[in-house]
């Protein structure tokens, strides 16, 4: 087993609720008032659509603003992961990472952990170069489409939107209490919901809200999840061997987004604001990395992550 890389979910799809466009021979990211359903394969024109997304929309045109799924795990934990985090803008490696008590960050003598203040109150926080970032991993669920599907490939949605990860993070440990921790069989949608707050100047702000089907009673759904929890133990499926085996997986490395992924989410979620703007892997941010790290004689390295 590699060390140091973390085994993560795997995905074999996109859910966003924006894309990325050129504008002024600069790419970038743009909001949306829909899901949009990818392929993790990439065109002239951005990434292609999945073909559950065309699927999904009951009129062709419709905007697609509700996606029927389930989760892979029961612990609430495992299918949204959300941490402050700090990308090297020019490569898409992370650089930081914390929870608002703590962080890791990558030095020349290996992974150090630091105080995490949290973006408002950190000094390496400034021009939005830290932000919360939440991925929540889900199955779309073609078993009400009439197919199957691959009950371990997930599509993962990105956020860093405060609302998103909020809401998606109480309605995961309400829905986990309630159903006695049977998340894995809870008949489960994603909705796109819209507020507009005093800052918006009155123009709405979409957010991911995960609740129970449209048509099922919160009796009923918890109802249909022990008949299909207790049906899928009798068959041999063992549901907290799996939760431990992604338990184990995520534990394996010490940042869980690769520079690969870490490409994109940097050109989708941490463009740079303007000319001038420090970026993550600019001297002017790993110097200022290098004095927060002031108090361990190894700093930071410019290749880190």
């Amino acid at each position: 087993m590699l060390k140091g890389l973390a085994l993560t979910p795997p995905v074999i799809g996109r859910i966003s609720i924006g894309k990325v466009v050129e504008r002024n021979g600069k790419r970038l990211p743009e909001k949306d008032d829909e899901f949009t359903i990818t392929s993790q394969v990439q065109g002239r024109d951005g990434w292609i659509h999945h073909p559950l997304d065309e699927q999904l929309r009951k009129d062709k045109g419709a905007k697609l603003r509700s996606i029927p799924v389930r989760l892979l795990f029961d612990d609430p934990d495992l299918s949204l992961r959300a941490s402050y985090t700090m990308f090297d803008r020019s490569t898409g490696r992370p650089l930081c990472v914390g929870n608002g008590e703590t962080c890791k960050r990558a030095t020349l003598s290996g992974m150090q952990s630091f105080p995490c203040p949290a973006p408002p109150s950190c000094p390496l926080a400034e021009g939005g170069s830290c932000k919360p970032y939440g991925r929540l991993h889900v199955r779309i669920d073609l078993e009400a489409e009439g197919a199957p599907g691959d009950e371990l490939g997930s599509f993962v949605l990105r956020t860093t939107g405060f609302n998103s990860i909020r809401t998606l993070s109480a309605r995961l440990r309400y829905l986990h209490a309630l159903s006695r921790g049977l998340l894995s069989t809870l008949p489960l949608e994603l909705r796109l919901r819209g507020k507009s707050t005093t800052l918006s100047h009155r123009t709405p702000i979409y957010y991911v809200d995960l609740t129970l089907r449209g048509e099922m009673t919160l009796a009923q759904a918890i109802g249909a999840a022990r008949t299909a929890w207790e049906a899928r133990k009798v068959a041999g499926v063992d549901q907290g061997a799996l939760d431990e085996a992604a338990r184990s997986g995520f534990a394996l490395g010490e940042f869980e987004e690769s520079e690969e992924d870490g490409v994109a989410v940097v050109e989708e979620f941490y463009p740079a604001e303007g000319e001038g703007q420090d970026s993550g892997g600019k001297p002017e941010l790993l110097e200022k990395l290098r004095q927060k790290a002031g108090r361990n004689p190894s700093p930071i390295s410019e290749t880190a992550g």
